[in-house]
């Protein structure tokens, strides 16, 4: 095994919510360093438009249902190209420490002796709730706040386990939400919550698309289907949601008609 100094370096970015504008400084000064970079599905052209040209940008995007590269080909991907001697950016959607796979391929550089280093992002829920212009922890309604992911692993028989969860003086972000439909839904109400507890839908946050829907648990089947099925999509579950119309009527797709 070489030793960490004859080897390159990986750096795992934050790419934030899809807005160029909202990078890190650091993550920017990252791009400039870059020998490769392999970004996920959930990175924008916008941003990958930042890094400089002539770096090789390689897609190992994972999608529900679409394009998915496999974990174990990551990991081999990151340590031949870090192995080489180069500075590889792997970008990952929103911050790579929450919900972003990174433990694995954190794991894989350390058996491997690659060092590597973490810039952070704009986690989406942080972003979604700047945009809808609401606190996810507003005194008075939320005094907590849980990160969720709805997202299956194989095997999972539910995506969210409501027994745990249920509160309606907390705040939920549930994030890549279409798949958890079922089970917000019937869970929610099966361990207390009311079937009128406002959920709100983002799609596309943080790009020139952003869309939001405002709804309540016991019609959001109906309102995802508002919102095309490719399209990722976090959900904000609680009562400051009621504050998303009141900050921005005109441009709040009223789900509860």
């Amino acid at each position: 095994m070489k030793p960490l100094s004859e080897k390159g370096h990986v750096t795992f970015v934050g790419a934030g919510p899809g807005d160029p504008d909202l990078l890190t400084v650091k993550a920017l000064r990252t791009f400039g360093r870059a020998d490769t970079v392999l970004f996920d599905a959930l990175v924008s052209q916008e941003i990958l438009e930042l890094v400089p040209k002539g770096v090789p940008k390689l897609s190992v995007g994972k999608r529900a249902g679409g394009q998915c590269t496999d974990q174990k080909a990551i990991n081999r991907l990151m340590i031949r190209e870090a192995s080489g001697g180069h500075h590889v950016v792997r970008l990952k959607g929103g911050d790579p420490m929450i919900f972003g796979r990174l433990t694995e391929e954190m794991a894989a550089l350390r058996a491997a002796g690659i060092a590597f280093s973490i810039v952070p992002g704009i986690t989406t829920a942080s972003a979604a709730a700047a945009f809808a212009q609401i606190s996810l922890t507003e005194r008075g309604i939320a005094r907590r706040i849980q990160f969720v992911t709805g997202h299956l692993r194989k095997g999972d028989m539910d995506a969210i386990d409501w027994r745990l969860l249920a509160d309606p003086d907390c705040t939920t972000v549930i994030y890549m939400g279409r798949s958890a439909v079922d089970s917000i839904d019937a869970g929610a109400r099966a361990y207390g919550l009311s079937a009128d507890l406002p959920v709100m839908l983002l799609a596309n946050v943080g790009r020139h698309h952003e869309q939001i829907v405002v709804t309540t648990i016991g019609k959001l089947n109906q309102a995802v289907g508002q919102i095309r099925s490719e399209v990722p999509l976090v959900f904000i579950v609680g009562y400051v949601v009621q504050r998303a119309a009141l900050a921005r009527p005109a441009e709040v797709m009223d789900g509860l008609r």
